[in-house]
């Protein structure tokens, strides 16, 4: 699974993601690349819903 994948799983918008917040973008794909999705989900647990209410990814 790659971090695009994740986060499209995740419904959130990784283009307004990146665009609005380069630097935490950019840690979270590293670390991604670094550990299994589910350690990333346990680790990101608390961060991930205000994300995603953030950056929602729109319904096609």
């Amino acid at each position: 699974m790659t971090f695009e994948d994740y986060l499209k799983s995740k419904k959130i918008d990784i283009e307004l993601f990146q665009k609005e917040e380069p630097a935490m973008f950019a840690e979270w794909e590293a670390m991604f690349k670094k550990v299994h999705p589910d350690s990333f989900t346990a680790q990101k647990k608390f961060l991930l819903n205000p994300i995603r209410r953030k950056y929602l990814l729109k319904a096609d």
